[in-house]
């Protein structure tokens, strides 16, 4: 029997899906869905599972709870036709206590490439944090880095807006 293996493009959530208000985003009236993301993943839907990967350290800091990160996500599975398969998301955060499922440990991408059958060789991490490249490049994942602040990174790519995504992702 041949095994085959699935392509993803992992994704972060703030900046990437929604845009990044430079503070906690978990409200709705906050949540909004960056410009032009849908259609960018419409494009790949058929060939790459879609995976959100996200830091949501607003949990354990108390700030907000697991039901309204489920209500943003469920928010934006309705304006987008569901289409992200999975949602993971870390509740903790490093001034409460360490974990590996927290970017940039590698955890939860090391969970959906063992539930998914995931090829790392064969996927993406389209993140705008240097947390989002760093375990993606451990796991082989290659990797684009939104860089509005032009910062050094370790990414393999880097754009300016998101709709560059399809110059890199054929």
């Amino acid at each position: 029997m041949i095994s085959t293996k699935n392509k993803c493009i992992f994704l972060d959530r703030d900046g990437i899906l929604n845009e990044e208000i430079g503070n906690y985003v978990y409200r709705l009236t906050d949540f909004k869905i960056s410009n032009g993301i849908i259609e960018i993943l419409k494009k790949y839907k058929e060939n790459y599972l879609l995976i959100v990967i996200t830091n949501q350290g607003g949990i354990a800091k108390e700030i907000y709870t697991h039901q309204d990160v489920k209500m943003c996500h469920d928010f934006f599975q309705q304006e987008s036709n569901k289409i992200i398969n999975d949602f993971y998301y870390s509740p903790y955060h490093k001034s409460i206590t360490n974990s590996l499922s927290s970017k940039p440990g590698s955890l939860l991408f090391e969970k959906a490439i063992a539930k998914y059958k995931i090829d790392p060789f064969e996927s993406w991490m389209i993140g705008d944090k240097e947390r989002d490249i760093i375990p993606a490049k451990k796991l082989g994942i290659k990797t684009i880095k939104l860089n509005l602040d032009k910062q050094l990174t370790h990414a393999d790519y880097c754009i300016s807006e998101l709709k560059e995504i399809s110059q890199i992702i054929q």
